[in-house]
């Protein structure tokens, strides 16, 4: 439950956000008995002061915005939810705070920002403790519904493979369906063999059998957002088999799948005007005598034969089907989330998911909506130039490069081959994971991106950018 009231104030205590370049004139003007002056706070980006009051009990508290920096972006300090996501586990337990003198953007940024602070995986561990509680005037949707959806898919990312299978996977989707009254259609056994041949292929070599998982809403009338996420639910290398260090952490590997779970949320939530298509691959890359095999050659579902050139690169094969299922239907905008590449990492590190777009328009678009909301993405380019490293001899395509270079531009470029070219379409290589906590990114799973796309979506909409305008179908 999100630790956030939409309840009077009474009851709960003042917590005032002051920025460096306020303190002086705050401390001039109310502090009094120079408890601040006297204590060295020096406000401080995430410094936390509680203001004692009569009896033994407390007045109030203080927290340091500090005085900027790239950590903020674009938006003003006390806009940013990050200065408010170490509150709920540093404020006293069970307590309840409200915010002094504040904006109703300043509420919904600590809204979110406290929202995703106070979570922690608990399905198989209590939490240590309970929340201090945030109380606000006014319910900002918003901020609680992306705090929901992020929540939705950090959950299912921590879930360890053994408790989420494929199976589960696609029940998830089932059930974000029948809480939305979304038409959910799951796949497996024949039909999936026969319609999404690659996914089957990744797939053979597990007990689990593969699925994927449809999720429909929305009228017929607007436009078709179709949204293709990698469920890969563990992946071990396949008979290309990983490293034990490489290995480790490959239940975060249907991160992509999770994000575009959460984003669907989101578009049911807030009601967007588009008719969505959720289409998840739900598969587990395993080791057996059934296990796709290197130099195999493999049917996909858009017609093409692709010769296996490595079973550690499943994941394009799962988002290969789905792209030409989607493709088919023409969608007005196409997104693919995914834990594809190392290479990706290695360029732009663990924060930023590289963005790769069907046209410069819509990776701006995009780009601009991270940066406004501090959920930043990166575009890379799709450089036409790699494609013929995927050549193969005996089939139309392989499913690795020729080369040990540009591994993500031509892994995408794998992806672009399953996308009708003159479809608008943006796939995001993403790590899905914290390595380390910080103030509302605690260590684990992370809907990386999520609420970049939520807000890129909200743009294009709008059509605040003129070359974007939904046209109707």
């Amino acid at each position: 439950m999100l630790p956030v009231d939409i309840a009077p104030l009474e009851g709960s205590l003042p917590l005032l956000a002051l920025p460096a370049a306020g303190l002086p004139a705050f401390l001039a003007a109310r502090d009094g008995g120079g408890f601040l002056r006297a204590s060295g706070f020096a406000a401080r980006a995430g410094e936390l002061r509680l203001i004692p009051g009569e009896g033994g009990g407390l007045a109030g508290a203080v927290l340091g915005l500090g005085s900027g920096g790239a950590e903020t972006g674009l938006l003003p300090l006390a806009c940013s939810p990050w200065s408010y996501g170490s509150l709920p586990l540093t404020l006293p337990e069970g307590s309840a705070w409200h915010l002094d003198g504040a904006t109703p953007e300043q509420e919904a940024a600590a809204a979110l920002g406290w929202s995703l602070g106070a979570y922690r995986f608990t399905r198989y561990r209590a939490a240590g403790r309970a929340p201090a509680r945030l109380r606000l005037r006014a319910e900002p949707r918003r901020a609680l519904a992306e705090a929901a959806a992020i929540w939705r898919a950090r959950d299912l990312i921590n879930t360890p493979a053994a408790d989420l299978g494929p199976a589960e996977l696609a029940e998830a989707v089932a059930t974000l369906g029948r809480d939305h009254g979304a038409e959910v259609e799951i796949l497996h056994g024949a039909a999936l063999e026969e319609g999404f041949p690659a996914i089957a292929a990744v797939g053979q070599g597990s007990h689990r059998a593969p699925r994927v998982a449809l999720l429909r809403w929305g009228r017929p009338e607007h436009p078709l957002l179709a949204l293709c996420g990698k469920g890969v639910v563990f992946d071990t290398g396949g008979l290309d088999i990983k490293s034990a260090e490489g290995m480790r952490r490959m239940k975060k590997d249907m991160g992509g799948a999770a994000v575009l779970i959460g984003l669907a949320a989101l578009v049911m939530t807030r009601a967007l005007p588009v008719r969505l298509l959720l289409a998840v691959g739900c598969v587990e890359n395993a080791i057996s005598d059934r296990a796709l095999r290197p130099s195999d050659i493999i049917r996909t579902r858009a017609g093409l034969r692709v010769e296996i050139g490595n079973t550690d690169a499943e994941g394009r094969l799962v988002l290969a089907d789905l792209l030409a299922y989607a493709g088919a239907l023409e969608p007005w905008l196409t997104l693919d989330c995914a834990t594809l590449t190392g290479a990706a990492r290695v360029a732009l590190g663990p924060d930023l998911p590289a963005l790769f777009a069907s046209d410069r328009a819509l990776a701006a678009t995009l780009q601009a909506a991270g940066e406004a909301v501090q959920d930043p993405l990166w575009p890379l380019p799709l450089h036409s130039g790699y494609a013929s490293w995927l050549d193969s001899p005996v089939a139309d395509m392989n499913n690795v490069a020729s080369r040990p270079m540009a591994g993500a531009i031509v892994a995408a470029l794998f992806l672009r081959r399953f996308v009708p070219e003159h479809l608008r379409w943006a796939h995001l290589d993403l790590y899905a994971w914290n390595d380390s906590s910080r103030p509302g990114r605690p260590e684990g799973g992370e809907a990386q991106a999520l609420r970049a796309l939520h807000a890129g979506l909200e743009k294009l909409i709008s059509g605040g950018d003129e070359d974007m305008v939904i046209s109707k179908p």
